[in-house]
């Protein structure tokens, strides 16, 4: 079964934590702390895979998580870092963030993304030694593992796309040019799926065609396969616009044609300058000579080959045409719609943002203050005693002040609850 959508969470490995602990060693009185760190979360990695040709696996697993670090030791032993979680995906295959986002492309047999990254480990008390502070007590928790919904969009990968109105002999045309065997019925919308066959030229020149699903008027916007089957388009390098050139009941193949090119056109105007050539199929039906006749009239600058899939007739030619065309044109690189493109070094926001809730009850939200919070042990008053010195020299403290909060006040910090005191 073909599947190019799917919608799955994943996250990282969070980071083991760090430990108490001080040496006892006969004979050596004060012998200092010796907790260890914790080991690093695994991070979840996307490596494209060209076996790969669906994201069904997708559908029957949505959810993925890495495993976390060991947590640290006495005698300053430290964790042991978590395995990555290497998951494949076929080539093709775009990531989005569930808000749109782009994560990443992924087009290259053995290109490796991370896409959620592990935790930290946690540091151990021996990290928190100095001169003036010799036997701290502090240890931090690991970090937790990022954590997203993640959108994955197939794209196929192929050389040349066919387009053309249901049943317009897509099917039939790539059974006859490759090893592909698609379903083929002579009623419309036989192909729900795409279909991809490797055309021989001999010689050693090869290229890959895709059989895509029919268009219908308001696929631009949705309407039938819509998104789905021109997402398929994108990223092929030529077109073949097939046509149906049998008698239609109130259906002629110049309207057909004019109808798929407004739909690519208001998808994206890049399909304007996409290469593509025109196929009048089933030129074994009769009537199809005056049809043609007739489409050239109202296609004059359009380069037309009478073929019949059915007989194979016209076809060589055809595909000589499209592998010239092939050698002559790069390859198509992902457009990013502007509101896709993900901003990463620029920060606008405040590092936090303090909101109240109701009388007397606070939220205060932002990844740093709430990471601090999540890695530090609540069980140590050492350790909420740093928490609360870093609060102060990072001016959250007379940031809380400032915006209304008052002794006795409750603050909920991720997933703590605090009671605000001068």
């Amino acid at each position: 079964m073909f599947y190019d959508y799917a919608k799955i969470y994943i996250k990282g490995g969070d980071g083991g934590n760090g430990v108490v602990a001080f040496r006892r060693e006969k004979y050596v009185p004060l012998g200092g702390p010796s907790g260890g760190d914790g080991g690093d979360g695994g991070d979840v990695i996307f490596v494209g895979d060209p076996g790969l040709k669906t994201l069904v696996d997708f559908k029957y697993k949505q959810h993925y998580k890495a495993e976390r670090g060991e947590h640290g030791q006495g005698k300053t032993m430290h964790g042991k870092n978590a395995p990555d979680l290497v998951i494949s995906v076929p080539l093709g295959t775009l990531v989005k963030e569930d808000g749109g986002e782009i994560v990443a492309d992924i087009t290259e047999d053995g290109q490796r993304v991370v896409v959620a990254k592990g935790g930290r480990g946690g540091r151990g008390n021996a990290r928190f030694a100095t001169s003036k502070q010799k036997a701290p007590r502090i240890a931090e928790k690991g970090e937790p593992g990022q954590e997203h919904w993640l959108i994955m969009e197939l794209k196929l990968l192929a050389d040349v796309g066919i387009i053309g109105m249901p049943n317009a002999g897509k099917s039939t045309f790539i059974s006859k040019v490759s090893a592909s065997r698609p379903k083929i019925a002579d009623y419309p919308f036989t192909t729900l799926v795409p279909n991809l066959g490797v055309v021989d030229m001999g010689e050693g020149n090869s290229f890959v065609v895709a059989d895509l699903p029919g268009l219908i008027e308001g696929a631009a916007e949705g309407v039938g396969l819509g998104h789905r089957f021109l997402r398929h388009v994108e990223r092929t390098k030529v077109l073949i616009h097939m046509l149906d050139m049998s008698e239609q009941e109130n259906r002629q193949p110049w309207d057909d044609y004019a109808v798929i090119q407004d739909e690519l056109y208001r998808y994206k105007k890049s399909f304007k300058d996409r290469p593509q050539v025109v196929v009048a199929n089933k030129m074994d039906s009769t009537g199809a000579q005056e049809r043609l006749a007739e489409l050239k009239q109202k296609l004059p600058d359009k380069e037309i080959f009478p073929i019949s899939a059915l007989t194979g007739e016209g076809i060589q030619p055809l595909l000589w045409r499209v592998f010239e065309l092939l050698q002559q044109t790069p390859a198509m690189p992902i457009e990013v719609a502007e509101e896709e493109v993900r901003h990463v070094l620029v920060r606008e926001e405040a590092p936090w943002q303090i909101q109240q809730l109701e009388e007397g009850l606070w939220r205060v939200t932002g990844e740093e203050v709430e990471k601090l919070v999540m890695m530090t042990d609540m069980e140590s008053e050492d350790a909420v005693a740093r928490m609360q010195r870093i609060f102060k020299n990072i001016g959250l403290e007379e940031a809380m002040r400032k915006a209304g909060i008052e002794e006795g006040d409750s603050v909920f910090i991720g997933t703590e609850e605090f009671e605000y005191s001068e």
